[in-house]
């Protein structure tokens, strides 16, 4: 892939599959399980995973079948920006969606793929597993550690 700032020439529906995955700074966030106010439409984030996130990694053990394998994994590239609303303030594809920059620890900026680690951004290491969560009371597992 060019080195060259493909994010600030080029609309997230013209981007290449390549270019498109670099956008994911491997956060994790998306994987954690959400909910919403029904009146403000507030997104609270849990430290509840989804069962294919290692935990320790913050990554997707099967990235390639997710779609797949669990019934409500979104594909985030056919999401509308409307849909977008659920994911973090910090994350590639909902920023520049909203016209705004990548945020300066991003990989693609700093070139270290940690980079996400060491802004306190990343999932990894702090999240349970929905197999080993009560999925019925969600409310007790909501986190503030997320930078948002």
């Amino acid at each position: 892939m060019s080195t060259t700032r493909f994010w600030e020439r080029k609309s997230l529906d013209d981007m290449s599959d390549e270019e498109w995955e670099a956008l994911c700074d491997g956060c994790g966030q998306c994987c954690l399980h959400k909910l919403v106010n029904d009146e403000t439409a507030d997104v609270f984030y849990t430290r509840v995973a989804c069962q294919l996130l290692d935990a320790e990694t913050g990554r997707c053990t099967r990235y390639a079948q997710r779609l797949e394998v669990v019934e409500d994994c979104l594909d985030v590239r056919k999401m509308r920006l409307s849909e977008l609303a659920w994911m973090p303030r910090t994350c590639a594809y909902r920023r520049l969606a909203e016209g705004k920059p990548l945020p300066d620890w991003h990989p693609l900026l700093t070139g270290d793929p940690q980079s996400v680690v060491a802004a306190g951004v990343a999932v990894a290491g702090r999240t349970i597993s929905e197999n080993a969560a009560d999925l019925d009371h969600l409310e007790a597992e909501i986190i503030e550690w997320v930078v948002t």
